[in-house]
């Protein structure tokens, strides 16, 4: 069996090649690396090692031809590939090329090529922000790519198209915020670092979890215990479980914990946004590991792993803690991708986005007395998780959906259901909807109630609408004003040159 695997040079990737490695079921693993990528020297290490496993090709996703000439053969592919942030932030045609046109790509070559499994990696981001109101996350919940966020943006386009496709095999897999070994060293120095609000809800999954899953599909799928009735054609959310569900003060504090350090000695509490960032807590994460029991990681197991990766780390503990907040931290704010720049440039839009208003901004607490942190173990205690009208009782199964499903669903966003037939249970057959704004687009059932999609300017354009969408749709409603007021009216986009601007 040939497996063919993109991204294999990632932090999830490689894992992933590892993992696949071990199978007895699988020959030779093709992979298609980007020149010039620093990582790349861990794949040919690997390959030197087990000679005849891998067979390396040099290209991009971008481009049909290397897609084609790496496919060849191949069983299965896995599209691991992207540009995350923070490079998806500083170079967004890298992001553009990677997780939209490359996905569409694929899609467009394995329509051609049916006998092909493909599993393709998104992310919890499109679920947009979450917050203490409603951390929970589940398949079938509103899309919400956070507002100048290029790479969520590209990953709703690609997914959408893969749903849309008629690729006959293929799974969606959501993952989660993914943890690596090298992670505090990938980020340390970029803005980003101050994007996730600390009252966030975070669940976890680890790299080397994500390899054993990717490696656990092939086993099970050879072994005939997949079909479309629990895996192909569906949408899954990978994650940790309950041990890994932290907030963003505790994973930044998971960080300075390596060298007996703590946020408060670091960060104040004005440093880190408010809002539009994304992740929560996975409602439905357990179905993955039920079916693959690949989950050995928590997060603060973790922790230590990194520790014991970098023992250097424990250096710092020699250093001044005003020093290290000084070089590490405070020189940080000056890079372009930090909310404190923005701020002094008078970037109006980003600072809107991610706090409110500028006022929202100034009047953010500066001591962490005057800071209500969240414990996310509260989460636990909940009796009831936000009850949500998704317009259709989203734990129906799919051979029970109506066309009167259809029809409120259409409604409950502010549109209609064009197509006046539908036989029941007949999810993956396109109909037609009409969105909020008249506007007709053409999509499966199954996008729309299991998606969570639903047509709107992004999927086009660099076009962030959702206060005003919000008023017109409820299901987008029930979301939106955890973290929005309901006054806010700011359309939010990118202009020609690829500015960002607020009306």
């Amino acid at each position: 069996m040939i497996v063919t695997l993109f991204g294999a040079a990632g932090h999830m990737g490689f894992p992933t090649l590892v993992e696949f490695l071990k199978l007895k079921e699988v020959n030779k693993v093709k992979v298609l690396l980007e020149k010039k990528y620093k990582r790349n020297k861990l794949v040919e290490k690997l390959a030197k090692e087990n000679p005849g496993k891998i067979e390396i090709l040099y290209g991009t996703v971008a481009s049909k031809d290397d897609v084609i000439k790496a496919i060849e053969g191949a069983n299965y592919l896995f599209n691991l590939a992207a540009a995350i942030p923070p490079r998806a932030d500083k170079f967004p045609m890298d992001s553009y090329n990677a997780n939209e046109v490359g996905v569409k790509n694929i899609v467009e070559i394995l329509e051609a090529r049916p006998e092909i499994k493909l599993i393709d990696i998104t992310t919890v981001a499109l679920y947009g922000h979450r917050d203490p109101k409603n951390p929970y996350v589940r398949v079938g919940d509103p899309l919400f790519p956070g507002v100048f966020d290029f790479y969520t943006t590209h990953k709703l386009r690609g997914e959408f198209a893969i749903l849309e496709s008629s690729i006959p095999n293929f799974v969606v897999i959501r993952q989660s915020a993914m943890i690596y070994l090298d992670m505090l060293s990938a980020n340390m120095g970029d803005g980003l670092m101050f994007h996730t609000p600390f009252n966030d809800p975070i669940e976890w999954s680890t790299a080397e979890d994500s390899g054993r899953l990717m490696a656990a599909i092939i086993r099970e799928d050879v072994a005939g215990h997949l079909s479309h009735e629990n895996f192909w054609g569906k949408i899954f959310n990978l994650g940790s479980g309950e041990q890994s569900r932290i907030t963003g003060y505790e994973t930044v504090q998971g960080g300075f914990s390596l060298f007996g350090g703590d946020v408060k000695d670091f960060y104040d509490p004005n440093y880190c946004c408010t809002r539009n960032f994304h992740c929560g807590f996975y409602l439905d994460g357990e179905k993955l590991n039920v079916l693959f029991n690949y989950r050995q990681d928590n997060i603060h197991d973790y922790w230590k792993k990194i520790g014991e990766a970098h023992p250097e780390m424990k250096m710092a503990r020699i250093v001044p803690k005003k020093l290290i907040k000084r070089f590490s931290i405070v020189s940080t704010m000056k890079d372009s991708n930090a909310p404190q720049y923005w701020y002094k440039h008078g970037d109006v839009a980003r600072i809107t986005a991610f706090f409110g208003s500028m006022e929202a901004y100034e009047k953010q607490p500066t001591k962490w007395e005057d800071f209500n942190l969240w414990d996310a173990s509260e989460a636990k205690k909940l009796k009831l998780i936000k009850q949500i009208d998704y317009g259709f009782d989203i734990n129906k199964s799919d051979k029970d959906i109506s066309l009167e499903d259809l029809q409120n669903v259409a409604k409950m966003h502010g549109g209609k259901l064009l197509t006046t037939s539908f036989k029941k249970g007949d999810v993956y057959t396109k109909v037609e909807w009409e969105n909020q704004d008249g506007q007709r687009f053409v999509a499966r059932p199954f996008t729309v109630l299991r998606g969570g999609h639903w047509w709107n300017a992004l999927y086009k354009e660099y076009v962030w609408d959702f206060d005003r969408l919000a008023k017109k749709d409820k299901i987008y409603a029930q979301y939106w004003y955890d973290t929005h007021e309901q006054n806010e009216d700011h359309v939010y986009y990118f202009d020609e040159n690829l500015e960002p601007k607020m009306k």
